[in-house]
C-alpha cells in the first residue's frame, strides 16, 4: 500500500484565518475566548481524522447518513431551546450544537453519491428534489434561511458539474423564477423585512435597518490601517449586533481597517484557489462532485457572510468560516476541508499508482 501524501498548501491559509478570528473574539469578545479555543481544537481534530478516512467507506453508508440527517435535523423541535424565536440548537451540557451546521458536509456527500450513480436526467432531478425536500424543510422551519441557502449552492454545486445541459440549466432557472412568489411568502416576516430594507436601511433605521446601518458604519470607520485591536468604538460599544458571530468581518475591518481585510480576503483566495485545484484533479466522479460541492458551499457562506456586512447583499445569519465565533459552524467547516484533504491525499494516491 503507497504511502498517502499529505497536501500542506491549504493548512497555512486556514492557520492565518483562524489567527484573525482568535484576535477578533480577544478584541471584542474576550469572555468566549476560552470556547473559541476548544472549538478549535476539536476542530483540528474532525480535520485530521476525515484527512485520513476512507471516504469510500462515507459514500457506502450514503444511505444512512440520509436519515441519519433527517433524524438529527429533527431533534431541536424534539430538545432544542428557543433563541431569539429560532429552534436551532441542542444543548448538551455547557455547550449548544446546531444540527444544520454539523450535517452540511454530510449533505454534500449524500450529493456526491446520488449523481455519482445518476445521469442527470428530469426524472432522476424530480427524485433528487424528492429526496432533498425533507433535509430541506426541516432546516428552513427552524427557521434556518441562511443554512438552508448554503445547503442550496451545494446541491447547486454538485448539479452544475453533474452533467446538467444548457436547456435543462435554463428550465431549471424558469422553474425556479416561476416558484419565487411561493419562496416569498413562505418566508417569516423578520425574512421579507430584511430583504425589503436592504434596498433602503434607513426606512427604519431603529428597526429592521438597524443592523446593516451599524455594520455599514463600522467597516467605514477602519479607514487604511484600522483603530487598532481593543479599540474599535462600534464594536465595544455595542453599537454592532452580533459583532462576534454574523458580524465579525465588521469588528475586523474596523479594528485591522482596509489593508487587516484584504489580507482575510487574500486568505481565502489562496485556499479557495487550493480546493478549487483539488477539486478539478479529482479523476473520480464521485470524489469530483464531492469536493466541488463543498468547494461551492464554503465559497457560498464567505461570499453571504462579506457581502451582508459590506451591506451588498441581505442579511442572512450566515457565519464567517474559520474566523467567526461558534463551535458548529466551525466544527462544520473544518469537516469540510478535512474531507477536501482527504480527496487531496487521495489523488496522490492515485499518482503514486500510476508511476509504479
Amino acid at each position: 500500500m503507497p504511502r498517502r501524501k499529505f497536501d500542506f498548501y491549504p493548512l497555512l491559509p486556514i492557520i492565518f484565518l483562524l489567527g484573525f478570528g482568535i484576535a477578533t473574539i480577544v478584541s471584542v469578545s474576550p469572555a468566549n475566548l476560552l470556547n473559541h479555543l476548544i472549538y478549535i481544537i476539536l476542530g483540528f481534530s474532525f480535520f485530521l481524522f476525515f484527512s485520513f478516512f476512507d471516504l469510500e467507506v462515507l459514500f457506502s453508508i450514503s444511505p444512512l447518513i440520509y436519515f441519519f440527517s433527517i433524524a438529527f435535523l429533527a431533534l431541536p423541535f424534539l430538545v432544542g431551546t428557543v433563541t431569539r424565536g429560532s429552534i436551532r440548537w441542542i444543548p448538551l451540557g455547557g455547550f449548544t450544537i446546531q444540527p444544520s451546521e454539523i450535517v452540511k458536509p454530510f449533505l454534500a456527500i449524500l450529493a456526491a453519491w446520488f449523481w455519482s450513480r445518476e445521469e442527470f436526467k428530469l426524472k432522476n432531478f424530480l427524485k433528487f428534489i424528492w429526496l432533498s425536500l425533507p433535509i430541506l424543510a426541516l432546516i428552513f422551519l427552524q427557521p434556518d434561511l441562511g443554512s438552508t441557502l448554503v445547503v442550496l449552492s451545494i446541491f447547486l454545486g454538485t448539479i452544475i458539474v453533474g452533467g446538467i445541459k444548457f436547456k435543462q440549466a435554463m428550465l431549471i432557472v424558469l422553474a425556479v423564477l416561476l416558484g419565487f412568489p411561493l419562496f416569498w411568502f413562505s418566508l417569516r416576516d423578520y425574512q421579507r423585512m430584511r430583504i425589503v430594507h436592504f434596498t433602503n436601511p434607513y426606512i427604519d433605521p431603529l428597526g429592521e435597518g438597524y443592523n446593516l446601518i451599524q455594520a455599514k458604519i463600522t467597516v467605514g470607520s477602519g479607514g487604511l490601517l484600522g483603530r487598532g485591536l481593543g479599540r474599535g468604538t462600534q464594536s465595544h460599544l455595542a453599537f454592532l449586533p452580533e459583532r462576534h458571530t454574523d458580524f465579525v468581518f465588521a469588528s475586523l475591518a474596523e479594528e485591522l481597517g482596509f489593508l487587516g481585510s484584504s489580507l482575510v480576503l487574500f486568505c481565502y483566495l489562496l485556499l479557495f484557489l487550493r480546493l478549487l485545484k483539488i477539486a478539478s484533479l479529482s479523476k473520480e466522479r464521485s470524489l469530483f462532485l464531492l469536493a466541488t460541492g463543498l468547494f461551492f458551499g464554503l465559497v457560498f457562506q464567505t461570499a453571504i457572510n462579506i457581502g451582508m456586512n459590506i451591506g451588498l447583499l441581505p442579511i442572512a445569519g450566515v457565519t464567517l468560516p474559520l474566523i467567526s465565533y461558534g463551535g458548529s459552524s466551525l466544527l462544520s467547516t473544518m469537516i469540510s476541508l478535512g474531507i477536501l484533504e482527504g480527496i487531496s491525499r487521495q489523488r496522490s494516491r492515485e499518482k503514486v499508482i500510476e508511476i509504479k
